[in-house]
């Protein structure tokens, strides 16, 4: 079975230093959110810390070497491959936590023991997002002096079983369309009665993974078959410009037309995003911002999202769904802050209500949905709550930060671990506990529960940790190593390192971007102007505690291809800001049949926040490959809006009675609140009971 996992119209899209700034923007010194001390946030951290070694020594001391802890009963079980799954999930955030002594044991045992030559079907997504993913995490940590966690005795032992495992999943990759089999074994490869049906999300998680063994092998394969994975998908896509839910890997055919953000669909719009801001590949940027225009235009009803079909538009199921809530934050990532602040406060208010989030929740009828009354510790909520405070300082987030984490060690904490909630208007307790409970936030299918319910601890964990570290003045490789990071869907650290990133010498260098003039050759548009400096140092740039606006971003048209010659050794790592490089690059862009060059210019703005952003060029034109497979010539231009008010969209089949107001300075919802906020006047569909 699938993976089920886990963003109104034009948004600011950011070259790769201003979106993770945007993410990353740091309040100097020990300043921390308004209500919150520093004591506080730290014994908030130390007791996400201690739920972490609850979890973590609980699957040691009953569960290792199998996959997964019963955190009820104190048993272990195998459940995915029997390669100590939740010790691999694990590995960076033990890093994370800065413990070298049980990092060093783990990686070194790992290397020694774990092996992927056994006749074992698994989870293409599953077991790229949770063990090729924590492989190749921890090998760049485990790798690298300038982390702190370097291990002394390690050989890239992590690299090449990350090598071997992909390689033995190439086989699903045989299909047809490009878009891979949801299952295949280590051993023998696809299964001749294999299904031919996978997710969107299946189809489309892969590229950050793939990618970087690639970068890191030296062997294009891996991200060559998940880009045109991604590709098989888009190219599908309706004349919406939505996908579906569940896909034919051999015909093409959508068997489910349900669009949406949640089930079986999220994380192939993370992946959009984050492939871009980790790889510099504008045409990720290209189908991101063409998808996201397409799902806030139709699948937004603010601040809800409901799921539409893929070729009419019409709603066909009203239902927040749990794995919905990582939107916000990958809408921060995005740069489109005010519609993602109102729906995370409506999603909270859902948690508040229950104290979990179920996996349903019927926006006609304001009930859980039956049939998906459980929580099983997803971490998406807090993931959102986490982003939301880097890049408001709002110090509402850390509040719900303590309700949630409040609620795990009242309603969830059970003898050896953290127990999955079977009903949260009961809390009664079930003997599984997710592994991205400790390492992430993962988003798997109903039938995909059963066989993986004994890991939830490490994301959620990490995630909370993340928040309260940040509030009492970070101290961790995340905030303060040598590179940014992006998280993989499962929350793995993907450092942004010049191994990684710079290989094809992409215009999105960490810390720098490439500007254009009409005298170099391009054509330069109304809306943007040329700036002083073409580098701008970020490091010390502040962000007032105030709601983050994106009112004032701007944008040009045209779209950057190609790469930025003339830099530096030093300003491609991005150690050099000077005045002095303030010369405009010259740039040759890339020549296409039936068009003519164009210019880019891109833009700093200071905003009133403080954040400095880069709005990025839309695209006007693509890769002819993607162009050749699109199903109509023409993709219209991304208008952003000087004006946050404008910032709106017309929502198909008309109202469906939510609240639209602008939040008010306070949007946490209060208890009197709650009804009201999670009770929008939608219609039932007939079986939605």
């Amino acid at each position: 079975m699938q993976p089920m996992r886990r963003r109104h119209r034009g948004f600011p899209l950011l070259c790769l230093s201003a979106a993770l700034l945007v993410a990353a923007a740091i309040l100097p010194g020990t300043a921390v959110a308004e209500g919150v001390t520093p004591s506080e946030a730290r014994r908030l951290r130390d007791e996400v810390k201690d739920m972490f070694y609850h979890a973590f020594d609980g699957y040691m001391k009953y569960a290792f070497p199998l996959d997964e802890l019963r955190p009820l009963s104190c048993q272990g079980e195998d459940s995915l491959g029997g390669y100590a799954l939740t010790l691999i999930d694990s590995l960076d955030t033990l890093a994370l936590l800065g413990d070298k002594e049980k990092f060093g044991a783990a990686v070194e045992w790992v290397g020694k023991n774990v092996r992927f030559d056994i006749n074992k079907t698994v989870s293409v997504f599953e077991t790229n997002i949770r063990i090729l993913g924590g492989l190749l995490s921890a090998h760049l940590i485990a790798s690298d002096y300038a982390t702190g966690m370097r291990v002394q005795s390690y050989d890239d032992q992590l690299l090449h079983l990350a090598a071997d495992l992909a390689q033995r999943l190439l086989p699903a990759f045989d299909t047809p369309t490009g878009i891979p089999f949801g299952s295949v074994n280590l051993k023998y490869g696809v299964d001749e009665n294999e299904s031919k049906i996978t997710s969107t999300a299946g189809g489309g998680t892969l590229t950050l993974e793939f990618g970087i063994l690639s970068r890191l092998t030296n062997n294009t394969v891996f991200e060559r078959v998940t880009k045109n994975s991604v590709r098989g998908i888009w190219s599908r896509r309706s004349k919406l410009n939505l996908v579906g839910a569940h896909i034919n890997v051999f015909t093409g055919e959508w068997t489910q037309k349900d669009a949406g953000i949640g089930t079986s669909i999220d994380s192939f719009y993370e992946y959009l995003l984050k492939a871009y801001l980790l790889f510099g590949d504008e045409e990720y940027l290209y189908i991101f911002q063409e998808a996201y225009k397409a799902a806030m235009h139709y699948l937004y009803h603010d601040p809800w999202y409901v799921e539409v079909n893929m070729n009419s538009g019409a709603t066909v199921w009203p239902l927040f769904n749990s794995l919905q809530a990582f939107w916000p934050g990958l809408q921060v990532l995005a740069g489109d802050v005010d519609p993602a602040i109102r729906t995370h406060a409506a999603f909270f208010s859902v948690w508040k209500k229950y104290g979990f989030t179920p996996e349903g929740f019927n926006l006609a009828t304001s009930t859980v949905q039956n049939g998906q009354r459980s929580y099983p510790l997803r971490p998406e909520l807090i993931e959102s709550t986490y982003w939301l405070f880097k890049a408001t300082r709002d110090y509402r987030y850390i509040d719900i930060g303590r309700d949630i984490l409040t609620s795990l060690q009242y309603g969830a904490r059970c003898p050896c671990g953290y127990c999955h909630i079977s009903d949260v208007e009961t809390h009664k307790q079930d003997d599984h506990m997710e592994s991205f409970f400790l390492a992430e936030t993962v988003r798997i299918s109903t039938a995909d529960v059963a066989a993986s319910f004994s890991f939830a601890d490490m994301m959620l964990v990490k995630y909370l940790w993340l928040l309260f570290d940040l509030a009492a003045g970070p101290d961790n490789i995340v905030e303060n190593g040598p590179y940014k990071y992006i998280f993989s869907t499962e929350g793995h650290l993907l450092p942004v390192t010049p191994e990684i990133a710079l290989v094809d010498e992409h215009c999105s260098y960490f810390g720098a971007f490439c500007n254009g003039g009409a005298d170099h050759g391009y054509g330069t548009s109304a809306s943007s102007t040329h700036q002083k400096a073409n580098y701008t140092q970020f490091n010390d740039i502040q962000a007032s505690s105030s709601l983050y606006s994106v009112s004032n971003m701007f944008t040009t048209r045209g779209y950057l291809k190609g790469v930025c010659p003339g830099l530096t050794h030093a300003q491609k790592l991005g150690m050099s800001y000077s005045d002095e490089e303030s010369n405009v690059i010259e740039q040759t862009s890339e020549s296409h049949e039936h068009h003519s060059e164009s210019a880019v210019e891109s833009r700093v703005e200071a905003q009133s926040s403080n954040i400095i952003l880069i709005s990025h060029p839309v695209a006007s034109q693509h890769d002819e490959v993607l162009e050749s497979k699109s199903g109509s010539g023409d993709h219209a231009d991304i208008a952003v809006t000087a004006d946050s008010d404008s910032m709106s969209h017309d929502n198909a089949g008309g109202s469906l009675g939510a609240n639209t107001e602008e939040p008010t300075e306070d949007t946490t919802p209060t208890s009197k609140q709650t009804d009201e906020e999670i009770a929008p006047n939608f219609q039932s569909k007939e079986d939605i009971s």
